[in-house]
């Protein structure tokens, strides 16, 4: 198994411990509700996650982290989930539970 494998048998085990959604895609895995996604896997093997902007903000700060960019592209909203904060799945079983009440809360598309 390839280590991109690897890392994502990770992000599925985190986005299975949530069960409002599930992971889609097959070569861009992700998480979507409400006709927005707010998760991505991308090809780097990198987990972003989808905050409004002051919640973007507070967390770049408070995990010493930067903005998510996916296939070169910033990604609106996003944070880049630090690998070292992969293990600490509560946290990020919590983030990815925030961000999805989060798009909830936006007019669907």
């Amino acid at each position: 198994m390839g280590v991109w494998e690897e890392k994502l048998k990770h992000y599925d085990a985190l986005v299975a411990k949530c069960d409002r959604f599930e992971r889609k895609g097959k070569t861009m895995p992700y998480t979507s509700a409400n006709g927005y996604m707010f998760s991505l896997f991308n090809k780097d093997r990198e987990i972003g996650i989808r905050f409004s902007e002051e919640i973007k903000g507070h967390y770049i700060s408070e995990f010493d982290t930067t903005i998510y960019k996916s296939y070169g592209a910033v990604m609106k909203g996003y944070i880049l989930i630090p690998e070292s904060m992969w293990n600490d799945e509560d946290t990020v079983v919590k983030l990815l539970n925030e961000s999805y009440d989060y798009v909830m809360s936006l007019e669907p598309k």
